[in-house]
């Protein structure tokens, strides 16, 4: 089978369960912008240097495939989903990146005021991470207000994930130039 099947040449493309809808609707902009979101992920995994920066932003990308795949399913066919035994984003998931947040804070990474990304390529990577999943949230709450979004944990889930490469950024800032980060 062709990866081009010509189905979206009318601009509409497939959700879950064979639905259809236009390509600029607004679940197909937030599942987007989590899959570029996953991207920007992967250039940082790609450009890092460390196992424990590696493995977490590996496990990150798994975790968005999930989150992908939920927002991907029109609200009406959720409870199928769920039974074809697709997991949604759960507190506990959530929690993944509490324990994660906790664990950054406690190594007292130093900053002061704004940091300005470009330290080096694998921060700046980091930084450009956060800005995306700072518009993927954007685009999630949209669905939410818009009544097509049933889990709010994803948007908690984004809040936090964003928070949490703000902070991976600034590590590494601290790992690779031995605590120089650049300031505003």
């Amino acid at each position: 089978m062709s990866i081009a099947t010509k189905t979206g040449d009318r601009g509409t493309t497939g959700l879950m369960y064979n639905r259809r809808v236009s390509k600029c609707h607004p679940r197909v902009e937030a599942y987007g912008c989590v899959d570029e979101l996953n991207t920007a992920l992967g250039t940082a995994r790609a450009t890092a240097d460390t196992p424990f920066l590696h493995d977490h932003l590996l496990a990150v990308q798994k975790d968005l495939v999930l989150l992908m795949g939920e927002l991907a399913t029109a609200v009406d066919d959720l409870p199928r989903y769920v039974k074809d035994g697709f997991q949604l984003v759960t507190p506990e998931l959530t929690g993944k990146l509490d324990s994660l947040v906790r664990e950054l804070e406690a190594q007292k990474i130093s900053f002061k005021g704004w940091a300005t990304p470009g330290a080096n390529v694998n921060s700046a990577a980091l930084d450009v991470a956060r800005t995306v999943c700072r518009r993927a949230e954007r685009r999630v709450c949209a669905l939410h207000e818009a009544g097509q979004l049933q889990n709010a944990e994803i948007i908690i889930y984004l809040n936090r994930l964003a928070d949490v490469l703000w902070l991976l950024a600034r590590w590494v800032e601290t790992q690779v130039s031995g605590g120089g980060l650049t300031e505003v």
